[in-house]
């Protein structure tokens, strides 16, 4: 038995703030409104955070 699910409409990407981690060695991130705190820590390695912009898709 097979489902045809059709083609899937393309997710829109839209510019987002994030929090970014500072180590070279990380690629730790994460959305600016999923953060609990002012200025967080990463997650992962525990290093400072810095604020950028990235285009990202939407969530709803």
């Amino acid at each position: 038995m097979s489902f045809s699910r059709g083609p899937k409409e393309p997710v829109p990407e839209v510019e987002t703030n994030v929090w970014s981690c500072t180590q070279e060695d990380c690629q730790g991130w994460m959305r600016e409104s999923f953060s609990f705190e002012a200025e967080p820590s990463c997650p992962l390695c525990q290093s400072e955070m810095a604020k950028e912009v990235r285009v990202i898709p939407e969530l709803k």
